[in-house]
């Protein structure tokens, strides 16, 4: 590594003002390598966290370079997770980028084994990728930093290890197919998932640095179309699956989470 790159990492490792640190071995799970993710692991990598894994079991394709900062032309048809292993390595190639081809279920939830990650972002595109990632944290001892994007707009809040509360406590089931528009017919402002990521990626930093989460308990709505954000407070549900005091989700079900028609 060049001593610029090596001064660099050194000063990004630390915590400008806050006299915290990133641990040395943090590693950061990243579901999601589309609009979401991109800005993420950018955001995770220039704060100097060395290791992160990505999961995702799309291909790049034209239409959503837009949004997909770290993706181009050249990388049209490769698998996400490749094209955006390769684009971060270059900008960053002092970070241990771990690549996995698939959808982020129960069955690799299980294989990858959260206990190797210090955190997760849930950088997906669907509910069921959603629940499941938010399941998968709390029943691991996992913080969570979920994040959403549509129109002209996005959401984000912060799973504590353990949940209570979780995203389950506020959205409480899977909604059924045919709630909602597709994810064909959403479409999303190109910098909406920008904004988003990226405060996932440095929320993820906190978590890391063992700093106090700013969107834990907290959703953050954010409107690109009045430049505003707006923070909606909730606690957590005693009658919540995952994280109440009588859970009746106590493992990952592969047929509680259905796979998505448009993934």
């Amino acid at each position: 590594m060049s001593s610029v790159r090596s001064e660099g990492a050194a000063t990004r490792a630390g915590t400008a003002g806050t006299g915290s640190r990133l641990p040395s071995d943090a590693s950061v799970l990243v579901v999601g390598a589309g609009g979401l993710g991109c800005p993420a692991v950018l955001a995770l990598a220039a704060a100097g966290v060395r290791r992160i894994t990505i999961v995702d079991d799309d291909r790049v394709d034209a239409s959503n370079l837009h949004r997909q900062v770290l993706h181009g032309v050249s990388a049209v048809g490769d698998f996400k997770v490749h094209s955006l292993a390769r684009a971060l390595r270059a900008r960053h190639p002092e970070v241990e980028v771990t690549s996995h081809v698939g959808r982020f279920d129960a069955e690799l939830a299980a294989r990858l084994g959260l206990g190797a990650h210090a955190a997760l972002v849930d950088a997906s595109d669907n509910f069921a990728t959603k629940f499941l990632a938010n399941d998968a944290a709390v029943l691991g001892g996992k913080p969570l930093v979920h994040g959403a994007a549509v129109g002209l707009g996005g959401q984000l809040l912060t799973v504590p290890a353990g949940g209570r509360p979780c995203y389950r406590c506020l959205f409480e089931e899977i909604p059924p197919a045919g709630v909602g528009p597709s994810c064909t017919e959403a479409g999303v402002l190109g910098p909406v998932p920008g904004v988003i990521g990226a405060l996932q990626g440095a929320e993820a930093v906190r978590l890391l640095r063992g700093e106090t989460p700013r969107f834990a308990g907290r959703l953050i709505q954010y409107d690109s179309a009045s430049m505003s954000f707006r923070t909606i407070a909730f606690k957590p549900n005693h009658a919540c699956g995952v994280c109440g005091p009588t859970p009746h989700i106590r493992l990952l079900d592969p047929s509680a989470y259905p796979a998505p028609p448009c993934v």
